[in-house]
C-alpha cells in the first residue's frame, strides 16, 4: 500500500528491531510492539508497521467500515515520544494521517501517553486534530518516580508509614511473591520466587488462567465485564515471551492463592496494568496488593526504570483528578500512599480525513452494532 511522502510500510526485514524503536525507548509502550500488532491481527484488525524518514516507527491498526470501503486508523499509545519534542511528535502523527488519507482511511485516532504540560494538545490542534473521548478507561495516570540507583531505603522514603507497615507485616507472616517473567527467567531476584527456567511458559499459562478467573470475579463484584479467557491468555503469553510483561502472584505461607497483578515494561516505566485479590481472604491475609506493589517497586528500580506507573483513576466523564467524595478518590489516595503523583496526559485525539464517508461509516456502525460497540470500536487496552 502506498502512502504520503515520508511514511512507508516497513519491509519484513526491518521488523527485527521494531520493539527497540517503539517499546524499549523513553515513552515506549507495549501497544506499539510486534506482539500487540500480532494480537490485534488475530482479532480482525489490519496491521500497518510504518516507518518515517526521520527513523521513527509507528504501529497503526486499521478497521474498515462495513459496506462502504474506507475505514478508521488507530495509533495505539503512539507515536511514542522517544525523547522528541511535542511539536516533532505531532508532525510525525500528521505525516501518518497524510499516509492514512492516501491509503483510503477516513479518520485517524491516536492516544500517546504524553504529558499535557509539554504542549502536545496545542501542537496536535495545529495539525487539525481534536480531543475526543478515550479508548481506555483513563486519560491521566498516577506516577511514582524512582530516583536513579535507588535502593530500598530510597524507595521507602516516599511511601506512607501505614502502607510500609502493611507490606512489612505481610512479609513477617510469610506472604510470598511468585514472579512469572521470561525477561529474567534464569533467576527470581531478591524478594521473589519463580518457576524453574524450563517451566516458565507452562507455569505462566496456568497462572494466567488463575488470574483471568480472578479478574472475572472482580468484574462481577464491581459491575464490569472482561473478555474471553482464550484471547486474554494468548496476549499475556505473547507479551511474556517478548519480555514486555511480568506477572506477580501473592501466596500465603501455606501456599494459598491471595491475588496477582500484571505489569508491563513501557520504556522507562513499569506499568501497573491489571490486578485482583481474593476478597474472602483479605481479613485472614491482609496486605497482598500492598506487597505486590512493593515488589514491583523493587523490580523497577533493579531494572533502572525511572517510574512505577500506577495507572489511572479518572473521574468518569470529567476525566479530572478525583476529589474527596468522588468514587475514585479512595483509589487515588491508595496510590498516593506509594508516592504516586497525578500526571495530566494529552489524551486521545482524532482527525477526520474524508468527512462524508466518515459520517456514513459512523452511522452504519451505530445502526448495526449499537452505541456501546461504537464507543469501543477502536479496540481495548491490554
Amino acid at each position: 500500500m502506498s502512502g504520503a511522502a515520508g511514511v512507508r510500510e516497513a519491509r519484513p526485514d526491518a521488523l527485527a528491531g521494531w520493539d527497540d524503536r517503539t517499546v524499549r525507548v523513553a515513552g515506549g509502550d507495549v501497544q506499539q510492539s510486534l506482539a500487540w500488532g500480532a494480537h490485534r491481527a488475530r482479532t480482525g484488525w489490519r496491521i500497518h508497521h510504518l516507518e518515517l524518514d526521520d527513523g521513527s516507527a509507528v504501529l497503526a491498526l486499521g478497521r474498515p467500515w462495513p459496506l462502504l470501503g474506507g475505514g478508521r486508523l488507530y495509533v495505539p499509545k503512539g507515536p511514542v515520544a522517544a525523547g522528541a519534542a511535542a511539536t516533532v511528535i505531532a508532525e510525525r502523527l500528521s505525516a501518518v494521517a497524510d499516509w492514512a488519507s492516501a491509503a483510503g482511511y477516513d479518520t485517524i485516532l491516536a492516544d500517546a501517553e504524553i504529558p499535557a504540560v509539554t504542549g502536545y494538545p496545542a501542537a496536535l490542534a495545529a495539525h487539525g486534530f481534536r480531543s475526543v473521548e478515550e479508548v481506555g478507561p483513563s486519560r491521566h495516570r498516577v506516577a511514582a518516580p524512582i530516583p536513579a540507583g535507588a535502593d530500598d531505603d530510597a524507595l521507602l522514603a516516599d511511601i506512607a508509614k501505614t502502607t510500609r507497615q502493611r507490606f512489612f507485616a505481610a512479609e513477617r507472616r510469610g506472604m510470598r511473591i511468585v514472579r512469572y517473567d521470561a525477561a529474567e527467567a534464569t533467576a527470581a531476584g531478591t524478594g521473589f520466587e519463580a518457576p524453574a527456567p524450563d517451566r516458565v511458559d507452562e507455569a505462566a499459562t496456568a497462572a494466567f488462567d488463575r488470574f483471568h478467573h480472578l479478574l472475572g470475579a472482580t468484574g462481577e463484584r464491581r459491575g464490569f465485564a472482561i473478555g474471553p479467557a482464550a484471547a486474554a491468555v494468548a496476549w499475556w503469553r505473547a507479551a511474556l515471551t517478548a519480555g514486555h510483561l511480568a506477572l506477580l502472584e501473592a501466596r500465603s505461607a501455606d501456599d494459598t492463592y491471595l491475588g496477582a497483578a500484571i505489569f508491563y515494561r513501557n520504556g522507562e516505566r513499569l506499568t501497573y496494568a491489571n490486578s485482583g485479590d481474593v476478597v474472602e481472604l483479605r481479613h485472614a491475609h491482609p496486605g497482598a496488593v500492598h506487597l505486590l506493589l512493593w515488589r514491583a517497586f523493587q523490580l523497577a528500580a533493579r531494572e533502572g526504570r525511572t517510574e512505577l506507573d500506577l495507572g489511572g483513576v479518572d473521574v468518569a466523564g470529567a476525566r479530572s483528578e478525583p476529589r474527596p467524595g468522588d468514587a475514585m478518590h479512595g483509589l487515588l489516595e491508595f496510590k498516593r500512599s506509594f508516592g504516586g503523583r497525578w500526571v495530566e496526559l494529552a489524551g486521545a485525539h482524532e482527525r477526520i480525513l474524508h468527512p462524508a464517508r466518515a459520517r456514513a461509516g459512523t452511522i452504519l456502525i451505530r445502526v448495526g452494532h449499537g452505541p456501546r460497540r461504537l464507543a469501543r470500536g477502536w479496540g481495548p487496552r491490554p
